[in-house]
């Protein structure tokens, strides 16, 4: 009994940490992909994260997007997506959230 037990347990978790993973890859249905020429408000409102500032002029800044992992304790994202702006505009990005790290 003590080992069913112990694999219905394993079988919960394992089934969490899948729904959970292919939850964090997909993404809203209403959503923008990222393109260049978007302004920082529109680059955000496609990710569905904030933009953090971290450097630069006014209309020239380097801005990073944190993935929202909502709080998985078993979840392996947690690098920022990088974006240069230009005049305004999206010209640049560093970073990939549509794969999985190995």
């Amino acid at each position: 009994m003590q080992r069913f037990a112990t694999l219905l347990v394993v079988l919960v978790i394992a089934l969490g940490v899948l729904t959970d993973a292919s939850r964090a890859q997909q993404r809203p249905p209403n959503s923008v992909p990222l393109a260049f020429g978007m302004s920082a408000a529109k680059a955000s409102q496609s990710l569905g994260v904030p933009l953090n500032y971290v450097r630069g002029t006014p209309g020239n800044e380097l801005f990073v997007a944190l993935p929202n992992v909502r709080g998985s304790v078993l979840s392996r994202r947690s690098d920022g997506l990088y974006l240069q702006f230009g005049k305004g505009r999206l010209i640049a990005w560093k970073g990939d959230w549509g794969t999985l790290p190995q």
